[in-house]
């Protein structure tokens, strides 16, 4: 056992310095072991960068795993406190053949097609298939049984296209910054931004959020505090099998609290358009004059199903202030409940104060059905205590639409 343990820790080493990616073999279960292209940071600064044609396992598999966290250049865990990883997104697209390239800048609009997931919110949207933020590395991720998320199925790539998957990573090196809080909730005064990263006015009522805490902006920093520029990634952990017959797909959804649907009508019937703001502010229950005991932001929606499936995997995504997520019918029945957990110390992965992990929901399969047309509702419960800018409210899904035989 220890000579296995030594291995493996030799293979970090190899990994972490070389920057290149290392697979390991068990049995029918593979790990890859990845580092993104290099972040880099000093105190203040922001990066929110999108990360092209990505090392990624290849082929046509079922991922079972992907978990991720940001690490220095020797490999180490970086704090939530020094850096905060605001949120990472894996998103996949299907680019000409010939035309790999890290910058899609470079692309003509008509040379890649988005490959997103299944969910409800309009396209262009939240259409990542993995992702998380503070909370990466106390969330299970693993899918349970025969079931994993498809990947590199032929019949899905358009005929003359590849499949290639991009990462974005928003990172906040938050060392000496006057206030950590008000810098991870990306305040626009702490930034001094008045516009958005195109040049374009914000509005007044815009208090903070992602159009403050852009690829390049700063967060006011202490006069007195000086750090040094470093080099950090975001590296990540993919857990997959070969797919074959023995394997149930599930479709990855995600539900947004934001989301201003509406129902239209068409030539091929009632459709509904998932408007989905991804992020909102929640006002200071003293400003608003609420008793103290009510301090709390309750948001709920109410949204129709355009599917139907078995619940394999839940779990939500909140901010700093986040009590709680869930996911219900319309008659109160629970379907999945997902909270916050909160650290208490100053290791990497339990930082005071901060997000590091959800909770999640295992259903036995086959238990918790979802028919198409079914009403459900999503509610989120954020602290009011304080004023939060730019909070988020996201439920994830993993849903099989059959059962295996």
């Amino acid at each position: 056992m220890k000579s296995s343990n030594l291995g493996w820790l030799v293979l970090v080493e190899i990994l972490v310095t070389s920057s290149l990616p290392f697979t390991v073999a068990s049995g029918r279960v593979r790990t890859g072991v990845f580092l993104s292209p290099k972040i880099e940071l000093e105190p203040g600064l922001v990066s929110n960068k999108f990360y092209f044609d990505v090392d990624f396992p290849r082929g046509h598999i079922a991922v079972k795993s992907f978990d991720a966290e940001i690490v220095d250049e020797a490999g180490n865990p970086v704090p939530l406190y020094d850096t905060y990883l605001h949120h990472w997104i894996v998103e996949r697209f299907f680019v000409r053949e010939g035309l790999w390239t890290r910058d899609v800048s470079r692309l003509n609009s008509s040379d890649y097609i988005s490959g997103r997931n299944s969910g409800i919110c309009n396209d262009g949207v939240l259409d990542q298939f993995f992702g998380l933020g503070s909370e990466t590395r106390r969330t299970a991720t693993h899918i349970p049984g025969p079931y994993g998320i498809e990947i590199g199925n032929p019949a899905e790539i358009p005929a003359g296209f590849e499949e290639t998957w991009a990462i974005n990573v928003h990172a906040i090196d938050t060392r000496g910054v006057a206030d950590r809080i008000g810098c991870i909730e990306c305040r626009c005064d702490l930034y001094n931004v008045t516009r958005d990263e195109s040049g374009r006015p914000l509005s007044p009522d815009y208090k903070g959020g992602l159009l403050c805490c852009y690829d390049g902006a700063r967060c006011r920093r202490n006069e007195t505090f000086n750090g040094i520029k470093r080099t950090l990634y975001l590296r990540y952990t993919v857990t997959w099998v070969d797919m074959d017959s023995s394997i149930v797909p599930v479709k990855v959804y995600i539900f947004d609290i934001t989301d201003r649907w509406r129902r239209s009508r068409n030539s091929t019937g009632i459709n509904a358009e998932h408007d989905c703001m991804v992020e909102y502010d929640i006002e200071s229950c003293r400003s608003t004059g609420s008793a103290r005991y009510r301090c709390i932001d309750d948001k709920r929606i109410s949204l129709d199903m355009p599917f139907s499936g078995y619940v394999i995997y839940g779990v939500g995504h909140q901010h700093v202030g986040g009590s709680g997520s869930a996911l219900s019918r319309k008659d109160g029945k629970p379907l999945c409940n997902s909270v916050p957990i909160y650290g208490t110390g100053v290791e990497a992965g339990n930082e005071a104060g901060y997000v590091v992990g959800m909770s999640t929901c295992y259903p036995k399969p086959g238990s918790v059905k979802i028919s198409k047309g079914e009403t459900l509702i999503l509610e989120l419960n954020y602290s009011s205590i304080q004023q939060h800018t730019g909070v988020m409210g996201l439920f994830y899904l993993l849903v099989a639409e059959k059962l295996p035989q």
